[in-house]
């Protein structure tokens, strides 16, 4: 499968997604490629930094390589046939790479903050995903709500947006806003690898995992 986690606004946690979607797929057994194809690098860094982490453990665990503009549709089907499955972590704007990863990818995963800019950055997605699905007619677009407030009507007001947007299915498997993401990802680790388990942060990343990997292609 290709997954692609993009978006237009930055900030929402794409980089954060993706690399745990990595980590945790490539521990199922698959062969994982993970695609930086935003022009902060973020995914390659997190790699490096992975990779000195678990130096003494085989490195990563998956393969990552930098693409950018066409190169991202391109390369992506040449590689396709050599992994179980393709992440590309996308920038949050639209560019040609975010344009090209939607050309092949058969999930596109939007992350979204509960505010009001993020909310509305959605229906702009929204006409990008349905502009893309005529030249790929297999993708499937989800949305869902990251970093996701502990209490407060913006969690519920941002979904009851964000489910009406046309292009975009709202997936059920919301993210909070937790401390082991951010003190994981310093680490080059997934949150399901952080000593000591965060039990809720755990659960939130494999819900969405078993949400995204039960879509078949």
């Amino acid at each position: 499968m290709i997954i692609a986690c993009g978006g237009i606004k930055g900030g929402v946690g794409k980089t954060t997604i993706a690399t745990n979607l990595a980590i945790i797929r490539a521990a199922s057994g698959a062969d994982v490629l993970l695609l930086d194809a935003d022009d902060q690098e973020t995914s390659s860094d997190f790699t490096i930094v992975r990779n000195e982490t678990l130096a003494d453990k085989g490195g990563a665990g998956y393969t990552s390589v930098k693409l950018h503009g066409a190169a991202v549709r391109t390369d992506t089907l040449k590689l396709s046939s050599k992994y179980d499955d393709i992440i590309i972590d996308v920038g949050g704007r639209d560019t040609a790479g975010q344009r090209a990863a939607l050309s092949v990818a058969h999930v596109y995963i939007v992350p979204f903050l509960p505010a009001s800019f993020d909310v509305w950055s959605l229906e702009k997605v929204g006409t990008l995903v349905q502009e893309a699905i005529a030249f790929n007619p297999d993708l499937r677009a989800y949305c869902l709500l990251n970093r996701a407030d502990a209490q407060g009507r913006d969690n519920e007001e941002a979904i009851e947006v964000a489910d009406g947007i046309e292009g975009l299915t709202y997936l059920q498997a919301l993210v909070g806003n937790r401390k082991a993401f951010r003190s994981a990802s310093a680490q080059g680790l997934a949150v399901t690898e952080l000593k000591p388990v965060d039990p809720k942060a755990v659960a939130e990343i494999m819900a969405l995992y078993d949400s995204i990997f039960s879509i078949s292609n």
